[in-house]
């Protein structure tokens, strides 16, 4: 059986300006993925290791219950870890591997926003966190994800660019 190795990470780009293009060709990355387009959220990586992400919540994503379903949760809070562990990654796409998910009130309508933190490791597999809070400020959710380097390369994906 062939096996394809997959070369170390260079990190993120030596200057600052290259980190920010890194992190804007992230974002819109981000907007470019086709389930995004069901959902008004708006992504923003504000440091290494660090990402937001912004989304209103109504009855279009509600349960039989009346209160968002949990896809959205684990969606906007996978999202935010994600994008804080790949904003440290310059060259490759990461995958998530498992994610451990905590509801913890729910929601029926208003603006939430999801944030992201790496939490530890740099070559291959990153562990990240990420919670969600309501408009009054209430944590609603919050999760731990592992994620993988995978085989393909950032800048071989349309959407890893700089908007313009």
């Amino acid at each position: 059986m062939r096996r394809t190795v997959t070369p170390p990470d260079r990190g993120p780009p030596a200057s600052a300006s290259g980190a920010q293009a890194h992190y804007r060709a992230l974002e819109h990355l981000y907007a470019s993925a086709p389930i995004n387009n069901l959902f008004e959220s708006r992504l923003e990586i504000t440091a290494p290791g660090v990402a937001r992400i912004a989304f209103d919540v109504d009855e279009r994503v509600y349960h039989a219950a009346g209160a968002a379903h949990g896809t959205i949760y684990f969606k906007m809070l996978d999202d935010a870890a994600f994008y804080a562990a790949n904003s440290l990654v310059s060259d490759r796409f990461l995958l998530t591997t498992g994610f451990n998910l905590h509801f913890t009130k729910p929601v029926r309508a208003g603006k939430v926003v999801a944030e992201g933190r790496w939490i530890s490791g740099k070559r291959r597999v990153f562990i990240a966190e990420a919670h969600l809070t309501d408009e009054e400020g209430d944590e609603i959710g919050r999760g731990t994800g592992t994620f993988m380097r995978s085989r393909i390369a950032l800048s071989g994906l349309d959407g890893y660019r700089l908007p313009g």
